[in-house]
């Protein structure tokens, strides 16, 4: 469980760290979600919740939307927004998507919602390898 939470922390620190994010909680402060230009782009819930840690994307791109299903525990987010390409998957189960996979999920899905100058200045942002996001997971 200690490594979904690191996990999810860092996810959230990636999703925060996009061109002009915004975290917020809608619903209360097990709900949390990061937004941009008003749009929400991932759900992360929370960690104290009766279920372990977890996340939910956008994926309108077919194989990264096939990839996140195949997941263990993905399912198609519920309150219909399955239908519209997001994807729950949970961070707390064995064989879980690595930290590297799951913040190219949630910058796709921010590139779903984002507003051009938003991915121009994203892409004008140099190369975050994998060495800058795993040293957040201990």
């Amino acid at each position: 469980m200690k490594a979904a939470v690191r996990k999810w922390e860092a996810v959230r620190a990636f999703a925060q760290g996009l061109p002009e994010a915004v975290m917020e909680f809608p619903w209360g402060p097990e709900d949390c979600v990061v937004k941009v230009n008003k749009k929400i782009f991932v759900f992360l819930g929370g960690l104290d919740g009766p279920q372990s840690p977890g996340l939910s994307v956008k994926l309108k791109d077919e194989a990264l939307h096939g990839h996140a299903m195949t997941a263990p525990g993905a399912e198609p987010t519920g309150y219909g927004l399955g239908r519209a390409g997001w994807v729950f998957v949970p961070l707390g189960v064995k064989g879980a998507p690595s930290l590297d996979v799951l913040c190219e999920w949630v910058e796709e899905s921010y590139r779903t919602v984002a507003l051009k100058r938003h991915v121009k200045e994203l892409d004008a942002r140099p190369e975050e390898g994998p060495a800058v996001r795993n040293e957040s997971t201990g």
